[in-house]
Order: structure tokens, then C-alpha cells, then sequence
């Protein structure tokens, strides 16, 4: 089994790697490539990536290379974790949409939809270089934002299905606060890629939900960085993105005062690289799960296990609607349960959602629509549309300054602009 990893020389990868090893009678994997244009970064995680087989005595044979082409050639399954413009343009998406009162995130708001129209394309081309080389591979797309880039890709007759952390890090979470195995919690994880609410927690056929909150509610909301009376008002878990939302004016302040999430990563990156270096390592090292992505490996390998051995086991990820939530366009890319075999993600029935979770999900949902055509199209007046249909923003004379800021920050990775 063959698995190539584009954006193979990210400091995500050794989590990647980790799993691979660990998990292999999930997903016995024989050769894995590392696809990254730095030839720097690809030599540090791929010896690292060896050198932590060869600690768990891992027979697969990793090798790395620039060469997409190449790389791809014969895989079983592609997976994609790639950041166009790297940490400097996250910098920017953090820092420009703030001028406006506006938050400054990398998946919504303004940042949100600059990373995507520098993303689409290239990722949709590399899809269609992949789909020449192995027509039958599977793509797992991992690369931010999840929604649209999966949505672009299945839009244009990839194979294709969406993976988040979010919801296999709750899963970790509240297994752990109940004391159970992970395998024996099931969530009801409904809504868009980073903005989701988990309705239900079932442990042996009960929901355990409202012991969770009522016993461990602190907790949880402080790991959301939210007030408990958010949760305890809702019944639910919100996704920690919900907070962008919920408290858009608090979490611009403190954008304001504080470093950037961009600038705390790229610093961990440079330390991350300097431990990699290190050829007496062979482990993944604690740091790595402050980078992000934490649980990512079990869900990439459960989500390409089900694929290329056609299990139908249910995970929750991103895959097309096609009536599920009845109030949104077929095309438009969920994030709820779904079952996984080899003709791909299947979502399960879900209950009616509440008018207060639905009424958002449908605004932003049409924002990924027009972000969808401004990223495939371009023009000006796509994206001032796109903006000024994102709950966030919404007002002409924000959408107006976030377009003209958006393409003056990104006109190295816009053809059109």
C-alpha cells in the first residue's frame, strides 16, 4: 500500500508518521512519499519519519521529493496538508482583517477567504496531476479551509473526502473525562467545517451529554475559551471556532493586544526543525502537540483504512450533503458522521437542527458558495461578495476595505488580481 503526502516536509508530518506506525494493522503501509517543494524541511521530516519507523519496527519504506508527478505515481491514497504562502501569509490573514474591527483568522472571516482563494487552485491542480498518475487514488483533504477545498475537489469529480481534528479530538476528550475508551464514545457532530456543535455524547447507548456538562462543564469551557454559561445555556458542545462567532468583538480585542497564533506557530516550527535535526530522535517530541492537529494520525488512518479496505466504519468528516440537512443545496460539504467504504463517505440521517444552529450554518454555507466561485473565477466583485455575505462582516463598507486589503495582501498568489 502506497501513500503519498503532499505537503510531506510540514511539522504536522512526525504526527502523521506516529500513526502509521502505531496503527499499521489498520493500515499496513509499505511505501509512504513525502511531496514538498523545501528540500530543506523534506530532509529533516523525512529522516525523522524513518527514523521513527525503524524505533517500532515498521518495515515501510519512506522516501521524499519535489516532484508531485513522481510521487504520486502509483498511490493508493494522497493526502493533502498543504499551506500556500506558508506562515507569512497566515501572518497576514491574522493581522490585515483587524484594521476593519474585523477577526483575523486563517479558516473564517476575511483570513479565511483569502486562504482559500490562494488554495483552490493549486490544490485543484494538484488533484488533477494525481488523478493522471493513479486514477483510482483516494484524496484525503486535510488542508485548510476543509469545507470549501473538499467541496472544490469533489465539484470537480475528484475521489475525494474531508478530514478534521475536531471531532476525534473531542471524542479523546470526553473519553477521558468519563473514563472510557475512546472507541466507546460516539458523537452526534453536526454543521460545516469549524462550526459544528456535538448535540449527543452515547456511551453504551446512553447520552451522556448533559453528565458531561453538569460534572466536567468547566472544563470543557475553558478548553473552548468560552464562558460555562455558553455551554450550560446551550445543552451542547460548540466547536472552539464557534467563539469567533459567539464573542466576535472580545476575540478581536484580544487579537489586538496579544502575538498572533501565526507567530506563536512559526516560532514552534523553527524549534520543531531544530529537533528534528537531532538524529538521535526517533519519536515524535512533546512539543509537536502544541503545534495543532493533535489526534490528526488516528484520523487519517481510520478515514484511509475505511477507504482503501472498504470497512464502512462511521467517522465524522466532510463529504457532499445530498439531502442530509434538507435546508441546504445538495453540493454543499457537511461535517457530521458518516459511513466510510471504498465508493467513499456516506453521512448519516441527522435530527432536524435547532433554527439557532441552522440559521448559521445556511449563512455560512452561502458564503462558501461565493467563495467557492471567486476562488474558481476570480474578480473583485466575487470576493466583495463573498465578504459581505460572511456572518462576520456583512457590511458594505467592511467588505469594501477587506476586498481592496485582501488582494493588495495577495496579489503573489492571485493570477488574476
Amino acid at each position: 500500500m502506497k501513500l503519498a503526502v503532499v505537503g510531506g516536509g510540514s511539522t504536522y508530518t512526525p504526527e502523521l508518521v506516529d500513526g502509521f506506525a502505531r496503527l499499521r494493522d489498520a493500515l499496513p503501509v509499505t511505501e509512504l512519499v513525502l511531496i514538498d517543494p523545501d528540500a530543506r524541511r523534506l530532509e529533516l521530516v523525512g529522516g525523522l519519519a524513518r527514523r521513527i519507523l525503524a524505533r517500532q519496527g515498521h518495515p515501510g519504506r519512506v522516501s521524499w521529493t519535489a516532484d508531485l508527478d513522481a510521487g504520486a505515481d502509483g498511490a493508493d491514497a494522497v493526502l493533502l496538508q498543504l499551506r500556500v504562502g506558508g506562515q507569512a501569509a497566515r501572518q497576514q490573514d491574522e493581522t490585515w482583517p483587524l484594521e476593519c474591527g474585523c477577526v483575523g483568522q486563517e479558516t473564517t472571516g476575511a483570513g479565511g477567504l483569502a486562504k482559500a482563494l490562494r488554495t483552490v487552485p493549486v490544490v485543484l491542480d494538484i488533484a488533477e496531476r494525481v488523478r493522471r498518475r493513479s486514477p483510482d487514488a483516494w484524496i484525503v483533504d486535510f488542508t485548510n479551509p476543509v469545507g470549501i477545498v473538499t467541496r472544490a475537489l469533489l465539484g470537480a469529480g475528484h475521489r475525494a473526502v474531508g478530514l478534521c481534528n475536531v471531532a476525534v479530538g473531542f471524542q479523546r476528550k470526553f473519553a477521558r473525562l468519563l473514563g472510557v475508551a475512546p472507541e466507546d464514545v460516539a458523537l452526534e457532530h453536526v454543521g460545516l467545517n469549524h462550526l459544528t456543535w456535538e448535540r449527543s455524547v452515547t456511551v453504551g447507548g446512553r447520552d451522556v451529554l448533559p453528565r458531561l456538562i453538569a460534572e466536567h462543564g468547566d472544563a470543557i469551557a475553558a478548553d473552548l475559551r468560552m464562558p460555562r454559561s455558553v455551554v450550560d445555556r446551550l445543552g451542547v458542545v460548540p466547536s472552539y471556532y464557534l467563539r469567533y462567532f459567539y464573542q466576535h468583538d472580545e476575540v478581536v480585542r484580544q487579537l489586538r493586544t496579544g502575538p498572533s497564533r501565526a507567530a506563536e506557530v512559526a516560532a514552534m516550527e523553527r524549534e520543531l526543525l531544530a529537533l528534528y535535526a537531532d538524529p538521535a530522535l526517533d519519536e515524535k517530541p512533546e512539543l509537536l502537540a502544541r503545534r495543532g492537529g493533535a489526534f490528526y494520525s488516528e484520523a487519517a488512518v481510520a478515514l484511509t483504512a475505511s477507504l482503501l479496505r472498504d470497512t464502512g466504519d462511521v467517522q465524522v468528516v466532510n463529504a457532499l450533503n445530498n439531502g442530509t440537512l434538507p435546508f441546504l443545496p445538495d453540493d454543499a460539504v457537511i461535517e457530521v458522521p458518516a459511513a466510510v467504504d471504498a465508493r467513499g463517505a456516506h453521512p448519516l440521517p441527522v435530527r432536524p437542527l435547532e433554527p439557532l444552529y441552522a440559521g448559521l450554518v445556511a449563512g455560512v454555507t452561502a458564503y462558501e458558495h461565493l467563495a467557492l466561485e471567486a476562488a474558481l473565477k476570480g474578480g473583485r466583485d466575487r470576493v466583495f461578495a463573498a465578504l459581505l455575505a460572511h456572518p462576520l462582516i456583512g457590511q458594505l463598507d467592511h467588505a469594501d476595505r477587506l476586498t481592496d486589503a485582501l488582494l493588495a495582501h495577495n496579489q503573489d498568489h492571485l493570477a488574476w488580481a
